[in-house]
């Protein structure tokens, strides 16, 4: 993880636009992601690779105060893309994909009304492993309309393994995978209040409204994990820092 908030992330991707390279990309992560981690080397992999790694849960948050950060907030997907929209407006080009049939179009089109975003192209893929032609044609297309910004919210850990597999191939300075944030940006799923979300109970809420799909994770991989922290914590794990960004505003 990189000891980061909102504001310097927003920072970041615009100096990484300006520098004009393209294949960088950023996960945002949450104990989930940790979760998965140890039992998912290619998901590892991809989260090793990624250029910036955010604490996306109030779990890591706490964590990173343990560690001596004084971390406020968690870099919560769907708020860190209503920022960067907010902050830039029409700036850059923005491209969309993932979400189930035109969650993409219609997150772009929320997005473009509300702050003046350019929206570069949609794509809604389908739920089964891309096949070579249809990977082609997405980079072709990708490299036509030329955004600066490519937004995949395909959950977590298949938008990271896409985002690190794809990171060469793809024609765009900056991907981020936000995952539940095509859903709740949209409009299609309802998020938890915001005093659940800023004080570590989002899960409560998300579990309460879609049992049959997460139970095992809230309930048997994230608990492990948590497991895996505290013996961390005290000193029965070593822990591998991330460097810290030259702004962490």
């Amino acid at each position: 993880m990189h000891a980061v908030q909102i504001p310097g992330v927003v920072s970041q991707i615009q100096d990484w636009i300006r520098s004009d390279v393209k294949g960088r990309y950023i996960a945002v992560t949450s104990m989930h992601g940790i979760a998965e981690s140890r039992t998912d080397s290619d998901f590892r992999c991809g989260l090793d690779a990624a250029d910036l790694v955010v604490p996306d849960g109030m779990p890591l948050v706490w964590l990173a105060r343990c560690h001596g950060y004084p971390l406020k907030r968690r870099v919560y997907g769907p708020e860190l893309m209503e920022t960067f929209c907010r902050e830039t407006k029409a700036a850059y080009r923005h491209f969309f994909y993932g979400g189930g049939p035109g969650t993409a179009q219609r997150l772009a089109d929320s997005l473009h009304q509300r702050y003046g975003i350019v929206v570069a192209g949609t794509c809604s893929p389908p739920f089964r492993a891309s096949t070579e032609e249809e990977r082609q044609e997405l980079a072709s297309y990708v490299e036509r309309v030329s955004p600066d910004v490519l937004w995949v919210g395909l959950s977590t850990p298949k938008q990271e393994k896409w985002m690190h597999q794809n990171r060469n191939q793809l024609s765009v300075h900056v991907m981020l995978g936000v995952g539940a944030a095509f859903d709740f940006n949209s409009g299609r799923t309802r998020q938890a209040p915001a005093w659940m979300r800023e004080h570590g109970l989002e899960w409560l809420f998300r579990l309460s409204t879609e049992p049959k799909r997460l139970w095992r994770r809230y309930l048997v991989s994230i608990p492990k994990v948590a497991g895996l922290v505290f013996l961390e914590l005290v000193g029965l794990l070593p822990r591998l820092k991330r460097p810290l960004l030259p702004d962490n505003s």
